[in-house]
């Protein structure tokens, strides 16, 4: 009997998965960074057990948790450091598409449940002393918030930045972790579901505010587009990975990159905002704690009797 030979086809196949899969491979391993990832993934699985989180929820928390590590932790960074619309689509996913997908799941309530309750009991006091509330106060600010998302992205997008941000390793990865955690903030604060108070912004505020913050991002990517000038010569320096796409098409792409894609994912999170405004506008209005309290003195006054002079 001869040796089975198999198709030529499957062959073919079985190359392109494993290239595919080869991608995965860090490119510049990370110890922190794989114990942060594991952490996270460690609570959410060991809160969900304690909370109920729909199916839906859990889906796509999994899949904010993957493209996280996809742009951070994969042959993706490698790409990223070669060719500029590479680098825009990682940032893209760590400014826009992650911490959207990952915030919709609304994990903090099955992180926070992930602690031991020694934790949880100590993060509670920590939340109450000063220092906390200072740092809540500025870092939760939704003004804060908005500027750091978009300083985070046109910032490193200065020319003279880009440069030295893509040959010093520190550089690059305060610039990628601060895409990162600005893009959290923001979609935290965006697709908040709850009245103001307790969340920090009105409702009407959120559904407003990526039409700010999408202005400057449309302006500069346009601005990068339709450039003559190659801004951003370290992506020549350094060695470009897809030698057939010339300069200008490259620095061309990462600005549509930055201009359309990213003002889509933005109008859907508007949209999911407007949604919650709705949602919230048919609730009957809430009475803040102090209203309360001051009417029911108020009340108990007038109740009591007056006694004689």
């Amino acid at each position: 009997m001869g040796l089975w030979i198999p198709p030529r086809n499957s062959v073919v196949t079985v190359e392109f998965a494993m290239s595919l899969i080869s991608l995965l491979d860090p490119w510049e391993p990370s110890f922190t960074l794989v114990a942060v990832f594991v952490a996270v993934a460690m609570l959410f699985a060991r809160g969900s057990r304690h909370v109920r989180i729909s199916v839906a929820r859990q889906v796509a928390f999994w899949i904010g948790l993957g493209l996280f590590y996809i742009a951070l932790h994969t042959r993706l960074d490698y790409y990223a450091e070669h060719q500029f619309f590479v680098h825009r689509l990682q940032h893209l996913v760590l400014h826009h598409l992650a911490p959207l997908i990952l915030m919709a799941a609304y994990p903090g309530s099955a992180l926070r449940a992930g602690l031991p309750l020694r934790w949880r009991s100590a993060l509670r006091r920590w939340q109450r002393t000063k220092p906390a509330r200072i740092v809540a106060a500025v870092v939760l600010n939704p003004a804060f918030i908005s500027v750091a998302f978009v300083v985070s992205v046109v910032f490193w997008l200065i020319p003279s930045v880009q440069f030295v941000a893509m040959l010093d390793w520190r550089i690059y990865t305060c610039m990628n972790w601060s895409v990162a955690v600005s893009g959290l903030l923001y979609w935290w604060m965006l697709l908040d579901h709850r009245p103001c108070p307790p969340s920090r912004t009105r409702p009407g505020l959120r559904v407003l505010s990526p039409v700010i913050t999408m202005t400057p991002q449309i302006l500069v990517g346009a601005i990068i587009t339709f450039s003559s000038q190659d801004l951003y010569p370290i992506f020549t320096l350094c060695g470009r990975a897809f030698t057939s796409v010339p300069p200008s098409l490259d620095q061309s792409l990462g600005g549509l990159i930055m201009w359309v894609p990213a003002g889509v994912l933005e109008a859907i999170g508007a949209m999911m905002a407007l949604r919650h405004l709705m949602r919230l506008s048919t609730l009957p209005s809430r009475v803040p704690p102090k209203a309360k309290r001051g009417g029911a003195r108020g009340e108990a006054g007038a109740a009591a009797p007056k006694t004689a002079s």
